[in-house]
């Protein structure tokens, strides 16, 4: 069977969003007799017939159900192509997506988007909040162009993966408590904390971080959103494990302390993307601005890159 036309598909949908092919024909710009010759022609393509006509309504067969459903989504992708074709033609480079996981502190990501506005105006960015295992099939799949995931991830032939930063996570405070100057295990587990929730890289590092030390606290409260677990601290509730990048607008603040931890704690991060011999310029663009945001101490921790 020879491939659809798009023009006949398009054609059927107007029928069937209209009601009739004389609506159909003057919603196209098209003559009478070539909507009922575009569906002629797409039935014998098909085998299948798509359209009852009646005397005032032309109604959908399932099968043409079917096709007008699905029909849809393929006009939307083959409209979305013809965009991204014009926007590199045009010199925009277009459109990068990128996976986002819990672990990307929220005050480095404007500064990032800043930074790329500035520097390459023609391009957008289509963020996700993905975990880090989804961000990696994802990839493979090629439904995201760039992803930043929890160091180390399993490695996949069709993605590389760069080490990208080492942060330190320390512990935000209630002014109030009489704490040391660092925070151990053995301190924290008898008093309220919180952090991020299960499942992601944070909380098995924590878990781990208190593991090492004998104990297995339950944390009084575990949420997705590192600007809800600074306000707990703020607000006397309890203390909060979060990576420095979170709470550095919160030095010299009246209200909280903030103390390291004792073993130091890290948060290693990568930046995954699908393996390319010649990426588009967009993606490479994306990808230096990452390389600019990166700390010397990633290099340190590369287990599971390449």
């Amino acid at each position: 069977m020879r491939n659809l036309n798009l023009d006949q598909l398009q054609t059927l949908i107007a029928i069937a969003d209209l009601g009739t092919f004389a609506a159909a024909a003057q919603a196209l710009h098209l003559a009478p007799p070539t909507v009922s010759m575009h569906i002629k022609e797409l039935e014998s393509r098909l085998g299948a017939e798509l359209v009852v006509r009646g005397r005032r309504q032309a109604d959908l067969t399932p099968a043409g159900e079917v096709l007008v459903r699905e029909g849809r989504q393929l006009l939307l992708a083959s409209d979305d192509l013809v965009e991204r074709v014009r926007r590199h033609a045009s010199g925009r480079e277009g459109m990068v997506r990128v996976g986002v996981s819990a672990g990307v502190s929220t005050r480095l990501l404007p500064r990032m988007l800043e930074a790329l506005a500035a520097r390459s105006p023609g391009v957008e960015i289509r963020l996700e909040a993905v975990g880090s295992a989804e961000s990696m099939q994802r990839l493979k799949a090629g439904t995201l162009d760039i992803a930043i995931v929890a160091s180390p991830q399993p490695p996949l032939a069709e993605v590389r993966q760069t080490p990208w930063r080492n942060d330190p996570t320390v512990a935000l405070l209630p002014a109030a408590w009489e704490a040391p100057e660092h925070i151990d295990p053995d301190w924290l587990a008898h008093r309220r904390w919180a952090s991020f929730a299960p499942a992601t890289q944070m909380h098995g590092l924590i878990a781990n971080w208190f593991g090492q030390a004998g104990h297995h606290p339950r944390p009084f409260l575990a949420l997705s959103y590192p600007g809800a677990l600074k306000s707990l601290a703020v607000a006397s509730q309890c203390a909060a494990l979060l990576p420095m990048e979170e709470v550095e607008d919160l030095q010299g603040t009246p209200g909280v302390q903030i103390r390291p931890l004792q073993p130091p704690l890290m948060r290693p991060m990568a930046v995954a993307h699908r393996h390319q011999p010649a990426p588009s310029p967009a993606v490479a663009g994306v990808l230096e601005l990452l390389a600019d945001f990166a700390d010397e101490s990633a290099g340190t921790h590369s287990a599971g890159a390449e």
